[in-house]
C-alpha cells in the first residue's frame, strides 16, 4: 500500500504541473505578450503636437504659397482683392528665362564650396578640441560658442565694417602688410569679391556647430581601441582612418545634409551684404524669389520661384540621403 500510495503521489506531480501550466494566464504574462492600447498609442498621442504644430507653421504656408504661384498677382490685384488664376504661366515665365537656370547654377555651387569649407574646417577645430588641455579647450568652447550665438544680422554687420572701402580694418591691415593697392578696395564691388565675404562670413558662422558636435562625437570613441592601434603600430593618420572616421562617419553624413538645407537657403547673410549686387551677380534662389516677388511685385512669379526652389532643394538632398543609404547597405 505504502508502495502504491508513492506511486499514486509521483505520478500526480506532473499532473498538477500540468494543470498549472495549462491555466489562465496572468496580468503580467498578458500585459508581457500584448501591449494595452493605451501603451500603443502613447508614442502617436506624444507626436501629435509637433505634427500639428508643423502642419500649421509649415504645411499650410506651403499650400498657401503653391495656390500663389498659380495666380497672377500684382498691385492691380491686391488693391482690387481680385483672385486671377493663370495655370502655369508663372512657371513657364521662371523656366524659360535664362537667369533663373543661372541663379540655379549660382546657388549649387555657392552651397557647395561653403560645405566644403564649413566640414573640412569644423572637423579639423573638433579634432583640435579633443587634444587641447582642459583650459585651452573652454577657452576655445568660449569663442566658438560666442561666434554661434551672435545674432546674424549682427555678424553681417560687422563684416560689413570689417570690409568697408574707406575705414575697413581688412584694408587697413593690408596696406600696413605691404599691399598698398588694397588701401582703397571696393570688396563689394564685384562678383567674386562679395562671395568671398559672404563665404567668409557663413563659413565663421558654421565651424562652431560642427566643431562642437564633431567633439561631443569623439568622446564616445573607447579609448582602449586607440591604445589597440598604437600598439599594432599605427601612427596618427592610421588612428584617425581605421578608429577615429569609423566612428565620426555617420555624424559626418548628418551635419554635411543639415549644412546643405542651411546654406541652401541662407538669406540674411547675402541680402544684407549687398542685396544680391552688384548687377543680381550674387542672388542665390531666395534672393531671387524674393527680389521677383516682392521687389518687383510679381508675387505670383515670386511664389512660383520659391516652390522651384523647395524642389531644388529635396532634389539635392535626396541625392545626398540616396548616396549615404547606399553606402550604408554596402558596409552592411
Amino acid at each position: 500500500m505504502s508502495v502504491q500510495t508513492e506511486g499514486t503521489d509521483t505520478a500526480g506531480e506532473p499532473a498538477v504541473r500540468k494543470a498549472r501550466t495549462a491555466g489562465p494566464p496572468t496580468g503580467e504574462d498578458r500585459g508581457s505578450r500584448s501591449p494595452s492600447r493605451g501603451g500603443a498609442a502613447a508614442p502617436y498621442l506624444l507626436l501629435l503636437p509637433a505634427l500639428l504644430a508643423t502642419l500649421v507653421l509649415l504645411g499650410w504656408p506651403l499650400v498657401k504659397n503653391g495656390m500663389l504661384s498659380f495666380q497672377n498677382l500684382n498691385p492691380r490685384q491686391l488693391i482690387q482683392h481680385l483672385t486671377e488664376w493663370n495655370g502655369t504661366d508663372n512657371y513657364k515665365e521662371v523656366l524659360t528665362g535664362s537667369d533663373f537656370w543661372h541663379v540655379v547654377e549660382r546657388s549649387v555651387v555657392f552651397t557647395a564650396i561653403n560645405v566644403v569649407l564649413i566640414m573640412v574646417l569644423g572637423t579639423l577645430t573638433g579634432l583640435l578640441l579633443a587634444r587641447l588641455g582642459k583650459r585651452m579647450r573652454l577657452l576655445l568652447l568660449i569663442g566658438l560658442v560666442l561666434a554661434w550665438a551672435m545674432p546674424i544680422l549682427a555678424a553681417t554687420t560687422v563684416y560689413q565694417w570689417l570690409f568697408a572701402q574707406r575705414f575697413g580694418v581688412v584694408n587697413w591691415v593690408l596696406d600696413k602688410l605691404g599691399w598698398h593697392s588694397m588701401a582703397g578696395y571696393n570688396w563689394f564691388g564685384t562678383q567674386t569679391s562679395t562671395f568671398s565675404v559672404i563665404i567668409l562670413l557663413i563659413v565663421w558662422q558654421s565651424i562652431p556647430f560642427v566643431a562642437i558636435n564633431l567633439y561631443a562625437a569623439t568622446t564616445t570613441i573607447p579609448g582602449e581601441l586607440y591604445e589597440a592601434a598604437s600598439l599594432d603600430g599605427a601612427g596618427a593618420w592610421k588612428s584617425f582612418t581605421s578608429v577615429t572616421f569609423p566612428f565620426l562617419r555617420p555624424f559626418l553624413y548628418s551635419t554635411t545634409f543639415l549644412e546643405v538645407i542651411w546654406v541652401f537657403k541662407a538669406f540674411a547673410q547675402v541680402f544684407a551684404i549687398n542685396e544680391g549686387g552688384p548687377d543680381h551677380l550674387t542672388e542665390t534662389l531666395p534672393i531671387y524669389a524674393f527680389v521677383q516677388g516682392v521687389g518687383n511685385q510679381h508675387f505670383g512669379v515670386g511664389a512660383a520661384i520659391s516652390f522651384l526652389t523647395v524642389l531644388v532643394l529635396l532634389v539635392l538632398t535626396s541625392y545626398y540621403l540616396r548616396m549615404v543609404l547606399k553606402q550604408e547597405e554596402d558596409e552592411l
